[in-house]
């Protein structure tokens, strides 16, 4: 159960990681919305740590 939660977790990181990419490509990125999806990003990162 807990490799597959983790797994989940990775796969939510990485995609907000793609996210985070493609709103900093923007010619005028959102600082708001990349500043929310960096600290969701850094939310699973601590999550995922614990879980290690």
């Amino acid at each position: 159960m807990e490799t597959s939660h983790i797994g989940a977790l990775q796969s939510k990181h990485a995609g907000l990681e793609r996210q985070i990419a493609v709103e900093m490509a923007r010619p005028a990125p959102d600082d708001v919305l990349l500043m929310e999806l960096k600290k969701r990003k850094l939310r699973i990162k601590e999550e995922i740590a614990q879980l290690d």
